[in-house]
């Protein structure tokens, strides 16, 4: 081949004659995987749910990082205001919906992105599912038992699969303690606890929005819980077999003397230490506020309203299949935001945390601490920080790891899972990062189990609630 041939070679010719050149091991070499995937289209995704976690996470963030590999088709929201506010805030020039049905009939999409309410997760996925499309849903899953068993149905019909957003098992602190339980360092596991600590600007923010309404987010022990729930199960590797937890309403919703109809028309402002100017943040002025008119959703609610009905402390006992016990809590009004992770082996210990003020030699500002989790920027701080990791084993020293502090992009892990999920990217493909319809499946199912076993005081068992049958092993 002449070079002047070789170099007027089109798209398709160099394919053929590329595959034909080199059938066998080159195929599986990364270098030639790398010339194909740049010849190939780019995703064409959709997105339906536009709130704050759909514009940013799922939309501006995606656009920016990965516009050289996916392309937005869609935007689906039920609210006509937010969904146009969106579009120009993401930088997309794709037809807007507020209808899904229409949009599936009108797009050819290859990826659904699933940030809607919580409790109406199931009814896109299944009809992304239903059309063989590949649909990738923010956590929880879903909010009962019946819609998920809806969720696994549709999943085995389809040729197209559910991607769980399970970021937080990405993230590097959460990858680190995984590899060390996985060394089995402190021997086979007995039992785990981890204490996860929401602050008075975090945790109550979920009381101001349509998170404090049971029939629409099914409790934080779905809505946040699912996160951890889900790397309780990734790290201990095992199903949960039986749940048993307490709860109640006890800060939050009519526990106040005073209330208002927002934070922006209260009358109580000067004596409510949740008050909330929601004024001072101009994306959401413009993201909520201007459209309130269209579905009436108020973005500063108040977190004292009587109709809130979810709880506001939680504990909760879990059995696996092998034989690991967890003892789990999470509270909404600490006043410091953190967690406590501990695992006890069968050989010695393993602990770290986060955020608790007389363990940092730099405490961080407490109003900012979430900002920064969910912010895919970087935050260089001056000094070095880093995240303390010790593990013991039996009749010998404590060692100290110093593992590198990174908050970002909730640790670090949003960029890992969507490279993925994108560029077919992963560094540790041996750790199960990848979650899938089972996954979120059994993560939601704790809580759901959870939930039930507040309400009548009795335990419950994960069997009973889908036809899903609880695994010694996950990856068995």
């Amino acid at each position: 081949m002449n070079s002047k041939n070789k170099n007027n070679l089109t798209r398709r010719e160099f394919v053929k004659n590329s595959s034909l050149a080199l059938t066998g091991s080159m195929i599986a070499s990364p270098a030639f995987s790398s010339v194909l995937n740049n010849l190939t289209k780019k995703k064409k995704v959709a997105l339906v749910g536009t709130g704050s976690r759909g514009n940013s996470f799922f939309g501006k963030f995606l656009k920016e990082t990965y516009g050289d590999v996916i392309e937005f088709v869609g935007l689906c929201d039920i609210n006509s205001g937010r969904v146009a506010f969106s579009k120009k805030y993401i930088g997309v020039d794709c037809p807007t919906f507020t209808d899904f049905d229409k949009m599936l009939d009108a797009l050819e999409i290859d990826l659904l992105m699933v940030t809607t309410v919580d409790a109406t997760h199931h009814e896109f996925i299944i009809k992304g599912l239903n059309r063989n499309i590949d649909v990738v849903t923010e956590k929880p899953m879903t909010t009962d038992e019946e819609k998920c068993q809806l969720i696994i149905d549709a999943q085995r019909k389809s040729k197209g699969k559910l991607i769980m957003a399970f970021n937080y098992r990405y993230g590097k602190i959460f990858t680190k303690l995984k590899e060390i339980i996985d060394s089995k360092e402190i021997g086979d596991l007995i039992s785990v606890d981890l204490n996860w600590y929401l602050n008075t600007f975090h945790g109550a923010d979920y009381f101001r929005r349509w998170h404090g309404l049971r029939s629409q987010s099914g409790t934080l022990l779905l809505h946040k819980s699912a996160h951890h729930f889900d790397l309780l199960n990734w790290m201990i590797g095992s199903d949960p077999i039986e749940v048993y937890a307490n709860g109640a309403l006890e800060k939050y919703g009519k526990n106040n003397a005073f209330r208002g109809d927002n934070c922006r028309s209260c009358s109580h402002t000067k004596e409510c230490d949740f008050y909330y100017d929601m004024t001072k943040n101009e994306h959401y002025m413009n993201l909520y506020a201007a459209n309130e008119k269209y579905d009436g959703y108020i973005r500063d609610n108040c977190l004292w309203r009587e109709e809130i009905d979810i709880f506001d402390k939680m504990s909760v006992l879990v059995k696996y299949a092998n034989n690991v016990e967890v003892t789990y809590s999470l509270t909404t009004y600490s006043p410091f935001e953190g967690f406590r992770f501990a695992f006890n082996g069968k050989e010695g210990r393993l602990e770290t945390h986060e955020g608790i003020p007389w363990l940092e030699e730099n405490p961080e500002n407490q109003a900012e601490l979430h900002e920064k989790e969910m912010d895919n920027t970087s935050h260089t701080k001056k000094e070095v920080k880093f995240h303390e990791i010790v593990t013991q084993r039996n009749f010998e020293n404590y060692k100290k790891i110093m593992f590198p502090y990174l908050r970002s992009g909730h640790w670090g892990g949003d960029k890992l899972m969507f490279d993925a999920i994108f560029r077919d990217k992963n560094l540790k493909p041996t750790l199960n990062h990848a979650a899938n319809v089972r996954d979120g499946s059994l993560a939601v199912l704790i809580g759901i189990a959870a939930r039930k076993s507040i309400d009548s005081g009795k335990s419950v068992k994960i069997s009973e609630l889908t036809d899903l049958i609880p695994k010694v092993n996950k990856w068995s």
